[in-house]
């Protein structure tokens, strides 16, 4: 293997995995957030505002996986 099919394996493996678990943790987010709704609806516009901004930064650790990756890709 030459060092760019290095360089290319390596942005696919950290695109991948910063993809994966901030996926996960969006999920898990809102299904807790949800069940906490359903059990105490009056709470909703606190429960929505904390997920929302839950979900917001997992959200940036998959955007990171991104620059991490291009850098990967195009600078090194």
């Amino acid at each position: 293997m030459d060092v760019n099919s290095i360089r290319l394996l390596a942005a696919a493996a950290a695109i991948g995995m910063g993809t994966i678990m901030p996926a996960l943790a969006i999920g898990l987010i809102g299904s807790k957030a949800v069940d906490a709704i359903g059990r105490n609806p009056e709470a909703a516009s606190k429960v929505q505002t904390m997920a929302i901004l839950a979900i917001a930064f997992a959200e940036a650790i998959a955007i990171y996986a991104l620059v991490i990756a291009l850098i990967l890709k195009f600078v090194s």
